[in-house]
């Protein structure tokens, strides 16, 4: 354990500036585990958080470029009643980037199957949110029987790929990931997501930036994007048989507001729940409205 407060050795030292409580108390429990894949020769260590007790359990997926972090308010109401997992893909947060030779959605597909095999192992009710989104589709629409429901917050999934993702050559790709690190572009990037934007304090930014100094960030974020990301899944997710529940910020900035009803529409058994006073984010601005929800779902 690091030094001060006491947390995992694999965080950057950078986890002690940390004030807010709730972030505090997530980052404690963040554990590295070694996950077998088809991937690689060698486990991936892979970091995750699990809490609480009770059936179905939750796998919550963060976005694009976050961490298990980003479920600092949500993750502890959840876990109050079931029991709840999140997990940083494959290239992203602080699950390791070494040792894996690919980051494109396959990877990260097989990567999630593995870390739910050999740890969860029953079905779940699986929630992911932008970015998260398209990777919890990926994932149900692959291996249906492994989950129970599915929760899509903000997600991504109609989007196209994005066009940075042009920019991912030498050397235009340094300077891409150079311009994705600067402080104050992440800060404008925050102040977006947020309908609120005194959401977006010091404690807030460095949740979003700590895996930044984790080895090989900026590798596997350069092949991520190369690969396109998920623009190749908008015409699979009406093969969704799931019940589903979309939760989108009435404020969203960062997607679009119909993509909320398109999901609606070519999802059979899916319904729509639009969140007050939200952005991007309904999870960190309204996380206790997002656990009612997604608790009361579970039971329906």
């Amino acid at each position: 354990m690091r030094g001060g407060r006491m947390f995992p050795d694999f965080l950057p030292i950078d986890i002690q500036k940390l004030t807010a409580a709730d972030a505090i108390a997530l980052a404690q429990t963040i554990q590295r585990e070694p996950v077998d894949t088809p991937l690689a020769d060698t486990p991936i260590p892979t970091a995750f958080v699990q809490q609480g007790d009770g059936e179905p359990p939750i796998l919550l997926l963060h976005g694009f470029d976050s961490s298990v972090l980003e479920f600092r308010r949500l993750f502890p109401l959840l876990a109050a009643k079931t029991q709840t997992w999140a997990m940083d893909l494959l290239g992203f947060g602080f699950t390791d980037r070494i040792h894996s030779p690919a980051f494109d959605p396959g990877a990260i597909k097989l990567h999630l199957y593995s870390f739910w095999r050999q740890r969860i192992g029953r079905p779940i009710v699986l929630v992911g949110a932008s970015m998260g989104g398209a990777a919890a589709i990926d994932f149900v629409l692959t291996y249906p029987d492994c989950v129970e429901k599915l929760v899509l917050i903000d997600a991504a999934g109609f989007a196209t790929a994005p066009a940075i993702g042009k920019l991912m050559m030498p050397p235009l790709d340094g300077w891409a990931t150079a311009f994705l690190r600067s402080p104050k572009v992440r800060r404008q990037i925050s102040q977006k997501a947020y309908c609120d934007r005194s959401f977006v304090t010091p404690d807030a930014e460095l949740c979003a930036a700590l895996h930044l100094q984790l080895p090989n960030w900026k590798e596997a974020l350069i092949a991520f994007t190369q690969s396109g990301g998920y623009g190749f899944l908008s015409q699979k997710i009406a093969q969704i048989h799931h019940s589903t529940l979309i939760l989108w910020g009435r404020q969203d900035k960062i997607l679009r507001q119909k993509d909320a009803s398109r999901f609606e529409q070519v999802i059979a058994n899916s319904q729509l729940i639009w969140m007050p006073d939200c952005g991007h984010m309904p999870h960190l601005e309204k996380p206790q409205l997002s656990a009612q929800h997604i608790l009361e779902f579970l039971g329906d």
